[in-house]
């Protein structure tokens, strides 16, 4: 988890680095670096540069842990949106355990996430063992400026209205496609580019969707969920509602050692 910088400045809260905590909670996280996503800002507005990292997370996986999304899965996935109105569920909504997910579209160690833990996230939820929630924050466009993060969630809210599989197929497109994170390269064109090649998810009603952002209301109350979850970060997972651990935390990012964790909590056997 990346420690993202406070988003009330405006409301006269001072902006709080918390780099020392941030560094104890990732320990051992592959090197992770923990201006990876809440990239914080110097008084001058200048982007603090990015302490040196490896990448966070090997896609490399041991034995039946898979490594890639099956797009056949992803295809049979349904999803739609909770009363809540923020919230966007994957696979059977009944299915007895749940994996929530709170990520930003523009956020690297997200990606890192997806790749690491998003094939066997969507396995689970094609067995029905378990239902995938996704709550998107879209704070890294305050933090870096410009508006990729919104545009990005506001597309995948309208994926979710073009029939099962678009947006679980549509997400996992979104994050390994990610432009550089300062680089706000999420842009109406290349997010309609990367729909071409879902199927089934261009046309009229979707293209409208991204081209005039009709779901701004939702990625403005689905960026308020997020703050008041408690997460201080992205990727924020829970598990059953209950938030994995800062000791666990390096697991997220290492498929064999997230498979583990899941067993730990009865999912998966």
């Amino acid at each position: 988890m990346v420690v993202r910088a406070v988003r009330n400045a405006a409301r006269g809260t001072a902006r709080t680095p918390a780099r020392a905590a941030a560094g104890a909670a990732v320990a051992g996280l592959v090197a992770l670096a923990v201006t990876g996503c809440g990239l914080l800002t110097t008084d001058s507005g200048s982007p603090d540069a990015p302490a040196a990292a490896s990448s966070p997370a090997s896609s490399s996986a041991v034995g039946d842990v898979p490594v890639k999304a099956d797009p056949a899965v992803l295809a049979a996935l349904p999803a739609r949106l909770e009363s809540d109105g923020t919230t966007i569920t994957v696979g059977d909504p009944a299915a007895p355990r749940t994996v929530h997910i709170y990520e930003d579209p523009r956020c690297p160690i997200c990606k890192a996430f997806e790749a690491s833990a998003g094939p066997q996230l969507a396995a689970l939820a094609k067995t029905g063992e378990v239902r995938l929630q996704y709550t998107l924050a879209s704070f890294l466009d305050e933090n870096l400026k410009g508006s990729g993060s919104k545009k990005a969630a506001g597309a995948l809210r309208a994926s979710v209205e073009a029939g099962t599989g678009a947006f679980a197929t549509y997400h996992e497109l979104l994050y390994a496609n990610q432009p550089q994170e300062q680089v706000d390269g999420f842009t109406d064109a290349y997010l309609l580019e990367l729909a071409g090649k879902v199927k089934g998810l261009r046309g009229a009603a979707f293209d409208s969707a991204v081209r005039e952002q009709s779901h701004a209301d939702f990625v403005t109350a689905s960026e308020d969920a997020f703050v008041k979850s408690g997460a201080t970060g992205t990727p924020y997972v829970k598990i059953d509602g209950k938030a994995v651990s800062q000791a666990d935390l390096q697991k997220l990012f290492d498929p064999v050692s997230f498979a583990a964790l899941l067993r730990q909590s009865g999912i998966g056997g």
